[in-house]
């Protein structure tokens, strides 16, 4: 099962066999003994069925049902699956049974070849775990960890740092059981990622991240260790160890706040997650050196967190937040995590918290991006960078070019803030020549 779970279908072959799987099973159904009532029939299950996707699409836009307007592309592969799905039906009447296995072996080609292909679009779930919301462990050996003090005021780690000649070249990536004592909130397993500066003997304390992802979605490591392993190969082995952290969990988005419907999701993350990366791993014990990321739904948790607690997360990285959790499904929200009480919810939006302490934040670094062709998710994740700038943060707002909110959104947005954080984390020379915000 596990290797069923683990199997890419981002990439590597699993997406070009389906697609020539699909291929040659609307092959076979086309090639039969022609005549004018199969061509008809054939014509009017391939058209209804790419009408039918056309309209779903259509709606989908209309009603924000996927939050985000679907890609062109993924217009174009739900039609094409509809209007093969489409002739697979009609193939299933007044025909030979051999005709009517190949139909429904074919449903089920269509089906799946749709939906890799759909999924490579939004390019955020790499395995089938993945995709279904399954977390499949993979333990991790951790470095011995002891208390590490801040590095030396005017040596960043960068500049002392020597890479011994047997580093492995790359970092290494697991999961992780965070125990939730405090909170009690019932996450998935953790993602960890160990940069190759880590694995060495006498390795030094680095840098922690703890990273949160979109919802739906997964605690997977993958993309953020891809970003990170460009970035230590690019500073002599060195990145931040990185935590990713569930802060979904089992029970649907708790939009970043405690609750008694979905469970005490920021308590998890900014009390469970914190104190067990400060005890576990060999992160340098100072919040200067720590990072608050996230992606989307994570990213907008980013925010809020430290915007609650600014003493333990001096900075962010937040990669095409919303302006406030579940911003496209807000009665859900409302009802279910605040108990129908909206003046509860909307003193806890992000913007809100932020007013209520204006001036708090001083030494508080706030990295955010937003794609440019983002339509959806940029205006209010330009709001919400203005109201962290307005509030005290340092903020730089970067609008990462040719991306929408999805595909490569992600890895740019991870790799241009990462970059712009590294001077503050010690793991690169200070950025003299950085512009203090784009877009």
């Amino acid at each position: 099962m596990d290797a069923l779970l683990t199997t890419q279908i981002i990439g590597g072959p699993v997406p070009w066999i389906l697609s020539v799987l699909s291929a040659l099973f609307v092959l076979l159904l086309v090639l039969r003994r022609p005549s004018p009532r199969w061509m008809i029939l054939a014509a009017a299950g391939i058209l209804a069925g790419a009408l039918i996707a056309f309209v779903f699409v259509v709606i989908a836009d209309a009603t924000g049902m996927f939050e985000i307007p679907l890609p062109a592309e993924v217009a174009t592969w739900c039609i094409a699956t509809f209007a093969a799905v489409g002739l697979a039906i009609v193939s299933l009447w007044k025909t030979r049974w051999r005709r009517r296995a190949i139909a429904i072996v074919g449903i089920a080609v269509f089906a799946i070849t749709g939906t890799v292909q759909v999924n490579a679009v939004f390019g955020l779930n790499p395995t089938v775990g993945d995709l279904l919301g399954v977390v499949v462990r993979h333990p991790i050996k951790l470095p011995k960890a002891h208390a590490t003090s801040s590095p030396t005021a005017g040596e960043p780690l960068a500049a002392t740092w020597v890479a011994p000649h047997d580093m492995p070249t790359v970092g290494r990536v697991g999961t992780v059981t965070i125990p939730a004592p405090v909170s009690r909130f019932h996450a998935r397993p953790a993602g960890l990622y160990l940069p190759p500066a880590a694995l060495v003997k006498d390795a030094p304390a680095l840098p922690l991240v703890i990273m949160m992802m979109g919802y739906p979605g997964t605690p997977n490591p993958d993309p953020i260790s891809a970003v990170m392993n460009r970035f230590a190969s690019q500073h002599e082995g060195l990145a931040p160890i990185v935590v990713v952290a569930d802060q979904i969990g089992t029970g649907g988005d708790p939009a970043c706040a405690d609750s008694a419907a979905r469970g005490d999701a920021a308590t998890y993350v900014k009390t469970d997650v914190l104190d067990w990366a400060k005890s576990h791993l060999h992160i340098i014990q100072d919040p200067r050196y720590w990072v608050i990321a996230g992606y989307s739904n994570g990213a907008t948790c980013a925010v809020k967190f430290a915007a609650q607690d600014p003493d333990a997360f001096r900075n962010v990285l937040s990669v095409s937040p919303e302006e406030y959790p579940g911003m496209h499904y807000s009665q859900t929200v409302i009802q279910s995590v605040y108990a129908g009480d909206r003046s509860a919810w909307a003193a806890d939006k992000p913007e809100a918290i932020l007013g209520a302490h204006t001036g708090s934040y001083s030494g508080v670094d706030a990295v955010i991006t937003t794609g440019a062709l983002d339509t959806a998710f940029g205006p209010a994740t330009r709001s919400l960078a203005a109201s962290a700038a307005a509030a005290g943060m340092h903020v730089t707002l970067l609008t990462l070019p040719g991306v929408a909110h999805v595909g490569k959104n992600l890895a740019d947005g991870l790799t241009a803030g990462f970059a712009r954080l590294a001077p503050a984390l010690g793991l690169a020379a200070p950025c003299n020549g950085c512009s203090e915000a784009a877009g």
